[in-house]
């Protein structure tokens, strides 16, 4: 561990990492800093100079904090702390220097800026700045830049700080920025006058600290004390990112992107900041029943009727969008199991094991790219399915991890080693000998839909998982539907995958825009937009979109994320729950709730692991062995022999421990589940090695059933096992 520094800051004594800059030192101690081009995750430019410092004893000037190290300071003559003052003179006077240096050809115009009320700049110089200058020359303008249909841009406003230019080179990997040009002739310039073409330009918009770059079709529409903000999940991918939504009325009018380090970060892509705009267009907003061939307008009750006559005596499955809370579809899984019919999350055909946590979301979180060495994409491109997750990845590349890709070659932003496009390459990659150093590196495997949709889905599965197991690598299995892995953790799965779900007589469509539905069904479409389900459907309920109801999303490493409501359903829709509950009703199947909180606790009981909000479950063995020994419990308390049954089949399929299989036996043995009790408790015996209280736990297991004779040996084994012991 690296021995802290001792500083004095302002007369506040504090240790500090001496890797620290004199910024962040600053910060620790509770002193802010006023800057302009520093921002803690990119490179140090050093060049706004608005956090200038004074160090005592250091040079006769002020410093610029952000670019100067904890470790480059020296002590006083005697060994003393270094002493650092924020407040001085000589600081006050040079901030209010450098505040009227920026200011000089800034056009003033916040008025009509829209950055004016969240302006860095703004904020600054009314707070480290002077009422005054003496710049009385004519003000210099430069020529705006055309970046394209998301980022406008008034360059006159900018003052040089190089955020735009660092975030595009470095973060998003595409350098299509620059600045040129000396002194008063320098600018920031797009490459040979190009837009920009990165999957992440619009965060620009956020590090800009002036109003230089702007959301062009956020443009003079709103102010910030305008809007209503509510911090909300992006459901445009699986990755779950923290966004703030903000609404003028019952209108959302933009998104940006919350701070997340397990997720993502600050950044945010550029398809979930400006989805708002499709929030308005082409929205359900009352229902529909299909009369001689179209779809005419109908009420509530003649919508329910209807489908109430057409699902009378037929078989009913269930289908679950991409944009699908958890609670609406707990909810479809309870109506449509009522009618003896089951549900369907996997629309594109994934080969996702129902059941196994570990094969449908991982066993790894987003966290461990930072630390990988090694990094496997099987069948995925995330440059386009999560760009924000690309990012992640490319950060790992650039502190010296290796990054391999099976699957079509395309530009990812770092260089990578092709190691093929087949199947075979997969086999390969297993048989492949490696040695302890190899293994003992932190590697990780990530594996898209692509690789799993297909017939040999299930086999490219298993090979990947029997790669991770020959390499020691974790598993991240990049998801691109938001709502598949919280549907999955509910059991919305059908024997047979979709095909088999497609062949009912009834369908409930949930939201899954993305599948043709076959001539021959009656489709009933429940949806926020008027998309290719609701054109296929006999029957429309117009449903809440993400941003007007809550709900829990499950991103792609299994962590459940509240969604907020920002605004409320246009015209008659409702929310998704709410009218799968009354539907319920009028099929005479009430569901066993009449409230939000209500579904949640049903929800809960079997799966507690979705009350843990913003908490990751990894997959691996003991949390997930937690959980369904804590499910079969719960099963057998309550006397569901069909759940305790089920969770002690999922157990029973975990490489539990023995302690924990002993458990698992006894339970068993209640449920008269005999054979695979035994089976367990031979598991048990075997594994419990030089684990003294496992073999005491299995011998009282075996007195508990009087086999004195088993009993009686594994005393005999405990005793070998433990000489001192037995002593």
């Amino acid at each position: 561990m690296t021995d802290l520094r001792k500083l004095v800051i302002d007369d506040i004594e504090i240790d500090v990492d001496p890797r620290l800059t004199l910024l962040q030192a600053c910060e620790q101690a509770g002193v802010q800093i006023p800057r302009f081009c520093y921002h803690e995750r990119l490179s140090i430019a050093g060049n706004c100079r608005m956090c200038l410092i004074e160090v005592v004893g250091g040079p006769p000037k002020p410093a610029a904090s952000c670019a100067m190290q904890v470790k480059d300071l020296r002590p006083g003559p005697e060994g003393q702390p270094s002493v650092i003052k924020t407040k001085s003179p000589m600081v006050k006077k040079a901030r209010e220097g450098v505040m009227e240096f920026l200011l000089i050809n800034h056009p003033l115009d916040c008025p009509i800026c829209d950055q004016g009320g969240e302006c860095d700049l703004q904020d600054q110089a009314m707070a480290y700045g002077v009422d005054f200058s003496r710049y009385r020359e004519p003000k210099r303008a430069a020529v705006d830049m055309d970046l394209g249909p998301l980022v406008a841009t008034c360059m006159t406003r900018c003052i040089s700080c190089t955020r735009c230019v660092r975030f595009i080179t470095e973060v998003a990997g595409v350098p299509e920025m620059g600045q040129t040009g000396r002194g008063e002739d320098s600018e920031i310039t797009s490459y040979l006058g190009r837009m920009l073409t990165s999957e992440m330009q619009g965060n620009v918009i956020d590090l800009c600290p002036v109003g230089a770059l702007t959301s062009k079709p956020y443009a003079f529409t709103a102010r910030p004390w305008e809007l209503k903000k509510t911090e909300s999940i992006d459901v445009m991918d699986a990755l779950g990112s923290n966004v703030r939504l903000d609404a003028k009325g019952r209108e959302v009018m933009r998104i940006i992107p919350r701070n997340h380090d397990g997720v993502n970060e600050e950044w945010l892509a550029d398809r979930s900041r400006f989805v708002w705009d499709g929030l308005r267009r082409q929205r359900l907003d009352r229902p529909y029943v299909r009369k001689g061939g179209r779809l005419v307008p109908a009420t509530w009750g003649e919508a329910f009727e209807a489908v109430a006559a057409a699902a009378k005596g037929k078989k009913v499955a269930g289908l679950i969008g991409d944009l699908v809370p958890t609670e609406a579809a707990f909810a479809l899984k309870l109506l449509v199991g009522g009618l003896g019919g089951t549900v369907e999350c996997r629309t594109d055909g994934a080969a996702l094991p129902a059941g196994n946590r570990g094969g449908y979301a991982g066993t790894a979180s987003i966290a461990d790219i930072d630390g990988a060495k090694g990094i496997v994409l099987i069948g995925t491109n995330p440059r386009v399915e999560a760009p924000v997750l690309n990012a992640r990845i490319r950060k790992a590349w650039t502190n010296g991890a290796t990054i391999g890709l099976v699957g079509e070659a395309v530009d990812l932003t770092y260089p990578y080693d092709h190691l093929g496009t087949g199947r075979d390459t997969l086999q390969r990659l297993v048989g492949e000998e490696r040695d302890d150093s190899v293994r003992d590196a932190p590697t990780l495997a990530i594996v898209g839909q692509g690789a799993l949709t297909g017939e040999d889905g299930a086999a490219v599965l298993a090979a990947v998982q029997a790669f991770c197991a020959a390499s020691g690598s974790k598993l991240l299995v990049l998801h691109t539907a938001a709502s598949r892995v919280g549907a999955m953790d509910l059991g919305c799965v059908t024997e047979g995958g979709i095909d088999a779900a497609l062949g009912a007589d009834v369908i409930l469509n949930l939201g899954a825009d993305e599948i043709d539905v076959p001539a021959g069904a009656f489709v009933v479409y429940q949806g926020s937009h008027g998309d290719r389900g609701a054109h296929r459907a006999d029957v429309v309920l117009p449903g809440a979109a993400w941003v007007e109801e809550p709900g829990i999303f499950v991103n792609t490493e299994g962590r459940p994320q509240m969604a907020n409501r920002a605004g409320f359903p246009p015209g008659e829709a409702r929310e998704n729950w709410a009218i799968l509950r009354a539907l319920s009703a009028a099929l005479g199947k009430t569901l066993p709730f009449d409230s939000l909180a209500e579904l949640r606790a049903n929800r809960n009981e079997p799966l507690e692991a979705l009350a843990l909000v913003d908490s990751v479950e990894p997959a691996d063995q003991k949390l997930m062995q937690r959980r369904e020994l804590l499910a079969l419990r719960l099963a057998v308390l309550g006397g569901n022999v069909d759940r305790a049954r089920k969770a002690a089949e999922r157990l029973f399929g975990l490489r539990l421990d023995a302690n924990t299989q002993v458990q698992l036996a006894q339970q068993m043995h209640q449920l008269g589940m005999h054979e695979l009790a035994e089976a367990v408790l031979g598991r048990a015996r075997r594994r419990s090695g030089n684990d003294p209280n496992a073999l005491a736990n299995l011998m009282a297991q075996y007195q508990r059933q009087d086999r004195m004779e088993e009993a009686l040996q594994v005393a005999y084994q405990i005793m070998r096992r433990s000489p001192q012991r037995s002593r």
